[in-house]
């Protein structure tokens, strides 16, 4: 009997940690699939690819660009989360977030102005 509430527990876990790696897993390619879509990553990609003529060649290398810069950034994010208490953290990525959209609107509400007049 206890042996069987045992293997019950194990098999929530595993589960739980099944459910937990699709989550992630969904959640992480949707997000950088649809930010993704139509940046200046994709158009160069676009571009190269009609000018060389070997779109198998720049899939290729597009491919091995963005898993490089992927790394990097899962790399660099591992050792912020192992190194900088979470709340300070998540701080001060708050207010760089903030400072760059206050930027970006400023930034457009000029050239809006610019055209207008």
């Amino acid at each position: 009997m206890v042996q069987s509430n045992s293997n019950t527990k194990q098999e929530n876990s595993d589960s739980k940690e099944v459910t937990s790696f699709f989550s992630i897993l969904i959640t992480s390619f949707s997000t950088i699939f649809l930010a993704e879509l139509g940046d200046k990553t994709q158009l160069a990609t676009l571009i190269l690819s009609a000018q060389s003529g070997r779109p198998l060649v720049i899939f290729f290398g597009a491919a091995l660009a963005l898993i490089s810069t992927s790394l990097l950034g899962v790399l660099i994010g591992r050792w912020i989360a192992n190194n900088l208490p979470r709340q300070n953290f998540t701080v001060v990525s708050g207010i760089i977030m903030l400072s760059l959209g206050i930027y970006l609107v400023t930034q457009g509400f000029i050239d809006f102005i610019k055209i207008r007049s």
